[in-house]
């Protein structure tokens, strides 16, 4: 046998055929036909154990424009068909306002929009919260723009979905990321964060649920996938990215990766066998007062780094927040009872 695959090249390990890749995870050779069929297996095997869905739901699509959004739009649209699922799919996009980036993004969206037979829906940082990212790196600089993204990139979602009507938010979040985040919270000493990374469904208690359905899906072969489906798909990395505390863990696990493939996976498994004490105080979650949103302090993030950006302090919410909020009431009392409630941030309306 070892000489009959010396003689015809590599052979795929399913069916003998000419293999066309090796799988990053198992290191198997497969041809692309029997990728495809794995690949769309093990997603489907994780969405059906652990119950992501229930028929007739609707369920919105976090679509960037990217590889990992893409192919799970793609991907989530066909097994919906195959294996009727019934689901009611959707497109929910964000615009954080990035010239050169997120403008080209979108368009790749609303082709995808087009081609996979998807309504789309999308909602700007302008409209919600009168900031593009864009005018608050130009008023806060390079440094700490990713805490602004993240934190209205997040609120924005939500926001979106609630608009939709739906009853699930899924996102490309794949192993790699989650590796990546289970070492950053480990690092950070985030031990409310630490304790929930893992989980394959987020926000059960709030009022639209989010579903990793590339929980256990390995980034290179999401790449291979849409390279080899020639699925269209944006590639440029945001601008004011490059320098992300993120990048440094990934890097690290990019390193790890090559010497033991399933190190993404291990990293994964330990983050889903941790156990807090029971003696960790744990934040209590509440609703913020001004906005409405899921918060464990009297303001969320979102309206207090707003706060700071119109107030012409953006380094306000940066950090720890603890009193910031009380403070800036006392000071808003003092000139006249004005708040952030007459600035442009919305309510959510679930």
């Amino acid at each position: 046998m070892e000489q009959e695959r010396e003689r015809n090249g590599r052979l795929c390990c399913l069916c003998s055929g000419r293999a066309a890749l090796r799988r990053p995870k198992t290191l198997q050779q497969l041809c692309r036909e029997c990728f495809f069929r794995v690949f769309e297996d093990e997603i489907h095997q994780v969405i059906v154990s652990n119950g992501l869905f229930t028929r007739g739901e609707r369920v919105a699509i976090g679509a960037s424009g990217g590889k990992d959004s893409t192919v799970l739009a793609y991907v989530l649209a066909k097994l919906n068909q195959t294996h009727d699922y019934g689901l009611h799919l959707f497109l929910l996009s964000v615009d954080e306002g990035i010239t050169g980036y997120r403008d080209d993004s979108l368009e790749t969206v609303h082709r995808n929009q087009i081609q996979y037979g998807l309504p789309l829906k999308v909602v700007s940082y302008k409209d919600l919260y009168g900031w593009t990212m864009d005018e608050i790196v130009a008023t806060i600089g390079k440094k700490n723009n990713c805490t602004f993204c993240g934190v209205f990139r997040r609120q924005a979602l939500d926001r979106g979905a609630a608009l939709l009507k739906v009853d699930k938010l899924v996102t490309g979040h794949n192993a790699d990321d989650i590796a990546e985040t289970v070492l950053l919270n480990i690092l950070r000493g985030d031990i409310a964060r630490l304790s929930r990374c893992t989980s394959i469904t987020t926000g059960e208690d709030g009022p639209i649920p989010r579903c990793k359905p590339f929980k256990y899906t390995y980034e290179k072969e999401i790449v291979m996938y849409a390279y080899f489906k020639r699925l269209d798909y944006f590639s440029t990395e945001c601008i004011y990215s490059p320098n992300a505390y993120r990048g440094f863990a990934r890097e690290f696990i990019k390193d790890l990766e090559r010497l033991r493939p399933r190190a993404v996976l291990d990293i994964i498994r330990s983050g889903e066998n941790f156990r807090i004490s029971t003696t960790a105080k744990m934040p209590e979650q509440g609703t913020c007062e001004r906005c409405g949103y899921i918060s464990s302090q009297k303001w969320c993030k979102a309206c207090v780094l707003l706060d700071g950006l119109n107030r012409g302090l953006p380094k306000l919410g940066i950090g720890r927040s603890h009193g910031v909020i009380g403070a800036s009431r006392d000071r808003n009392e003092r000139n006249g009872g004005k708040t952030i409630e007459s600035k442009q941030c919305g309510t959510l309306d679930f």
